[in-house]
């Protein structure tokens, strides 16, 4: 039977809780759950499930009227959110999506500390409080909830009949067990869990802790203390443009006409978010200190705003922005400028030919580009003839030099310009990138007071102002895990991800001119419906996120239908097996759509 790290060997040998501690043994074969199957019967008691069950029952006012515990258990959607207070004294804060799987939680000294990472091994945490943020999940089954009710009924009697007690015992443990180990033959009874072999649970981040992402929208029992509605000055409101442009300046400097066309403008669409505001308040309010904060990585599934999110940063510090595109061939020397053959070397009178529109509009200009002189009587014709001559001269000069050996000039990269000049560059994907330790070569530039060496020989020093933005999918298909040594040196990572269904539907129908209000979230809330149904039934072959709903309500305006549209757009990019593009039809989009 497959195991989660949740019930590895080791959690099976941890003391049980009063008053389970006296039993003469911890196995049975006589009581155990109905979903035991096995030739032989038997049922195990499991140290943190129960502890988890006792806590749960000390936190439940139906069981416990008037309880003082300070557990605490809500729902948000799909998603169950607990506060539970561990042995140890910490606070662990935990968030589970039935539907999923997925599990994130975070251990808190008190309530104003930053979050630590829970993980699960010998040596640190037991999982009882992720057993415990399952128990809504577990209660939808039959069976758990009698025996769940007689064990309750038995803690409320002070435990004076304890054959009652270890039968239930026996079988919620049992039951657990096996809805999380064995639920794929199950059916509905399943409990779906997705924890990494690590034992290290994905963690709770204060910034989306700020956004409310994990805040209960219906609390059950106790009272939340940290997974709290976020505050109006936690960033959770929209920030008005003219208090963001320009307002995180990193030093007072002066940048040419041309510099100037590089700062982005944002257009009257787009939503700053929360993420870019706190990169541009880390990295201004820490520009007086030994090692200010300008390298970050925004991470998340493709349409989430990444990129755009690249802009406003530079937007908010009022520099100028660069980018650059990884490939899989992508090499050190790419970010770093290449020694490529001049073939453009020209005679000192003539720095470059003119086209053939400079011709027609002007040419005794062109004439004058070709010669060094201006005579305003020459015709096309004999401007076209000289500039024919002049190539092959040239060609012919070339030719010589390459006998008598290749001149060579160093062309820079956006990177290097960047870094010279103290601009914002964004490097997109580079995850994509088959040599993981191309970026490795970068590390010396990522440091603090970083320079570098270029091929030509010189050597290039970090401007203090520049800052690097790494923008990056994760979990796609030909996407390979960062090296660490890049990672650590980014001062923030942030996961940006897909905002709800009223943002995601308010900024599309900015951006397309829509009016339909009610269309849009509703395709916007399909788009998310697709989404979810890809990552439950491992369709990895396509996309469905913010642009492809973008072109399937720009679709919709120029068709007039929604399902035409659909198949136009989100169906097709959602993936490229026509099965499961009949299953996503069937399951998110006919029932919604179908006339």
């Amino acid at each position: 039977m497959p195991r989660t790290p949740l019930l590895a060997n080791w959690t099976w040998k941890l003391p049980l809780p009063a008053p389970f501690d006296t039993v003469a043994s911890n196995v049975s074969t006589t009581h155990y759950s109905t979903y035991c199957t096995a030739s032989t019967k038997k049922a195990t008691l499991h140290s943190s499930i129960l502890n988890a069950i006792l806590a749960y029952m000390d936190t439940d006012t139906t069981l416990s009227p008037g309880s003082t515990s300070e557990n605490a258990v809500g729902t948000q959607g799909d998603k169950t959110v607990v506060e539970y207070n561990s042995q140890s004294g910490e606070i662990h804060a935990v968030c589970y999506n039935a539907k999923n799987g997925r599990i994130y939680a975070g251990r808190y000294e008190d309530i104003t500390s930053n979050p630590k990472v829970y993980s699960l091994k010998e040596s640190g945490n037991t999982g009882s409080a992720l057993f415990f943020v399952l128990m809504p999940t577990a209660l939808t089954d039959d069976e758990f909830r009698e025996n769940y009710a007689l064990l309750g009924k038995c803690k409320n009697d002070g435990f004076s009949d304890m054959d009652e007690a270890q039968k239930a015992a026996f079988i919620l443990c049992d039951n657990l067990y096996r809805r999380i180990c064995a639920g794929e033959v199950l059916g509905a009874a399943q409990i779906m869990l997705n924890i990494p072999s690590t034992g290290n649970v994905p963690q709770l981040t204060t910034l989306n802790l700020q956004k409310g992402a994990y805040s209960p929208s219906s609390v059950l029992f106790g009272t939340f203390r940290i997974l709290t509605a976020p505050s109006a000055s936690s960033g959770s409101t929209n920030v008005k443009k003219e208090d963001f442009i320009g307002h995180y300046l990193l030093s007072e400097r002066t940048f040419s006409p041309k510099e100037e066309l590089l700062i982005p403008r944002l257009s009257d669409w787009y939503v700053i978010p929360p993420e870019v505001v706190a990169v541009c308040r880390h990295a201004k309010e820490t520009s007086k200190g030994f090692q200010p904060m300008r390298n970050f990585m925004l991470r998340g599934p493709a349409g989430t705003g990444k990129t755009e999110g690249a802009k406003a940063i530079a937007a908010g510090l009022g520099l100028p922005y660069l980018y650059y595109t990884c490939s899989a061939n992508t090499e050190v020397y790419d970010f770093l400028g290449q020694m490529l053959p001049d073939t453009n070397e020209r005679r000192s009178n003539t720095a470059e030919y003119p086209s053939l529109t400079d011709i027609q509009m002007d040419p005794a200009t062109a004439y004058k580009k070709l010669t060094g002189v201006y005579d305003e009587s020459v015709t096309e014709d004999q401007v076209y003839e000289k500039l024919l001559e002049v190539i092959d001269q040239d060609a012919k000069a070339l030719a010589s030099q390459n006998s008598s050996g290749q001149r060579f000039r160093y062309v820079e990269t956006p990177l290097i310009t960047a870094i010279r000049k103290g601009y914002l560059i964004e490097i997109q994907e580079p995850t994509v990138i088959a040599n993981p330790g191309v970026l490795v070569g970068l590390n010396a530039l990522l440091d603090r007071c970083a320079s570098v060496t270029l091929t030509t020989g010189e050597v290039v020093t970090r401007h203090p102002d520049t800052v690097i933005v790494i923008t990056t999918n994760n979990n796609y298909s030909g996407c390979r895990d960062m090296n660490q040594s890049v990672l650590s040196r980014m001062n923030l990572i942030i996961d940006m991800e897909a905002p709800n269904v009223e943002t995601l539907a308010k900024r599309v129908m900015n951006v397309t001119g829509c009016t339909d209000q009610t269309a849009v979230m509703d395709m916007a809330s399909a788009v998310s419906e697709i989404s979810e149904h890809c990552k439950e039934h491992m369709i990895t072959d396509g996309c469905c996120g913010v642009r492809e709903l973008i072109s399937w309500v720009q679709s919709y305006m120029i068709c007039g239908n929604i399902m035409e549209a659909a198949s136009y757009t989100v169906l097709s990019s959602a993936s490229g097996d026509p099965e499961n593009r009949a299953d996503i039809l069937s399951s998110c989009l006919n029932q919604k759509f179908a006339a």
